[in-house]
């Protein structure tokens, strides 16, 4: 029996095996300029421009035709073929991975880790839960709580730790669990533009420019308020038949909770959160105080390694050797001069540039694309700024967006919860032209 190609399958099937050939290219180029005698810059330019849009085109499409590699396996052989290729050396493709974002992003998760493991996040989705009557409210705590969580402890991991739990909770309530789920993947987005700790690109941004913690939030945390505001109306307009539903009556099970384990990761994460406003290096404070909630007898240090997303950090590694590679060899100064005559110095043009290029290679892909022409930029903390301001908010503009939108869609999936792109789509674009509006008017402003 044959199966027919719908045009969709079809045009699929074309972007993929584009895919497979531009990867065969990628390594090609990476191979010819080692069996190329003497010193070639042509061979070297042009494995670089093949390796890194081959990465970025996989890194963009999340999978390669014919096999299961991830997008860490992706960024990984990418940054593999620029030594490879002699685009970079061994060497050099260490001194290119920011071991600042690295041990900032490696710290918060062990934080969070051990916030979860105690069952801190259960309780307070059982205390915010008996608080609340009627499903408005209730979407509302649960923007409210996802958002204030992410803006300090990576929206990643928050959706990770959230989505079940709002499962669990509305699937018990007989309620349609699709708003809410939807409530935790774009308060997680929004509430994450606050603080330098709030996502991965924010990480970086806060290494690369060395805007003080209290200066970032202070620039960004009202943008985030306003946008969790926007948010919960926009989340309560479209789904209004839910939102009239009857009132609630929770019957939550009993929640494990270790008192002691919670008692001792809310003062790591108060501790942890008071070194940031202090004034201390982020990413020393995270690690240091993610090392001491190793020294335990309660939780065995293999189950904290276990909640750790290690290919995330290994994505982050290659990323930086790929960009690393194709900045050595693509950028000229022609290049920074013409894409100066963008007038990127301008909020709204730069907002613009970065909200379009994080949906079309996600957000931290571009935060490292743009990272170049900041430096010729007038104002670098400005530009800075907005670019974590446009690149975090436009997560939400469709379900790929980011990986926070993924996290809760692979969730709910495994409980035979559908998300489909219009389900999301009809609240994240409006939201994200609302909110990215707010954002470029506030850093005008101020």
């Amino acid at each position: 029996m044959r199966t027919r190609r719908t045009p969709g399958n079809a045009g699929e099937l074309a972007g993929l095996t584009s895919v497979a050939l531009l990867l065969l290219l990628a390594f090609a180029a990476a191979v010819i300029p080692r069996i190329t005698p003497g010193e070639n810059d042509a061979t070297r330019r042009i494995a670089a421009i093949v390796i890194f849009a081959a990465s970025y085109l996989a890194l963009a499409l999340g999978k390669v035709p014919g096999l299961v590699i991830d997008r860490a396996g992706v960024a990984l052989v990418g940054a593999c073929l620029m030594v490879v290729s002699g685009v970079m050396t061994l060497e050099d493709a260490w001194q290119a991975i920011d071991m600042g974002t690295i041990t900032l992003l490696l710290g918060m998760m062990i934080v969070v880790a051990n916030l979860r493991i105690s069952g801190f996040f259960a309780v307070v989705n059982a205390w915010v839960v008996h608080r609340v009557h009627r499903p408005v409210l209730l979407l509302g705590a649960i923007v409210v709580v996802t958002g204030a969580f992410s803006a300090f402890l990576v929206n990643d991991a928050i959706c990770l730790v959230m989505a079940p739990l709002v499962l669990e909770l509305t699937l018990g309530l007989g309620r349609n669990p699709v708003p809410y789920l939807l409530a935790v993947a774009m308060a997680s987005n929004v509430g994450s533009t606050a603080t330098i700790t709030g996502n991965p690109q924010n990480m970086m941004i806060g290494s690369f420019s060395q805007i003080p913690y209290t200066r970032f939030a202070a620039a960004l945390a009202p943008v985030a308020l306003i946008g969790l505001v926007l948010t919960i109306a926009l989340l309560a307009l479209l789904h209004r038949g839910e939102m009239r539903g009857a009132g609630l009556r929770p019957r939550l099970p009993r929640v494990k909770a270790n008192r002691m384990l919670v008692a001792r990761s809310l003062v790591a994460t108060a501790l942890v959160m008071a070194l940031f406003f202090a004034g201390q290096p982020p990413a020393e404070a995270a690690i240091v105080v993610g090392a001491l909630l190793l020294l335990t007898r309660r939780v065995k240090s293999a189950r904290v390694y276990a909640e750790v997303d290690w290919s995330l950090l290994l994505m982050f590694a290659g990323l930086f050797i790929i960009v690393a590679g194709a900045e050595r060899e693509l950028l000229r100064p022609q290049t920074v001069a013409a894409v100066g005559r963008l007038h990127l110095d301008a909020v709204p043009v730069l907002g613009v540039v970065a909200a379009v290029l994080s949906n079309v290679v996600s957000n931290v892909p571009a935060v490292l694309l743009l990272k170049p022409f900041v430096a010729a930029l007038p104002d670098h903390d400005r530009a800075w700024l907005v670019i974590a301001m446009a690149s975090t908010l436009a997560g939400n503009f469709t379900v790929l967006g980011s990986i926070a939108n993924l996290i809760v869609v692979e969730r709910a999936a495994r409980r035979g919860i559908a998300i489909g792109f219009w389900d999301h789509f009809r609240v994240g674009a409006p939201l994200t032209v609302l909110t990215l509006a707010v954002g470029t008017a506030w850093l005008m402003w101020r």
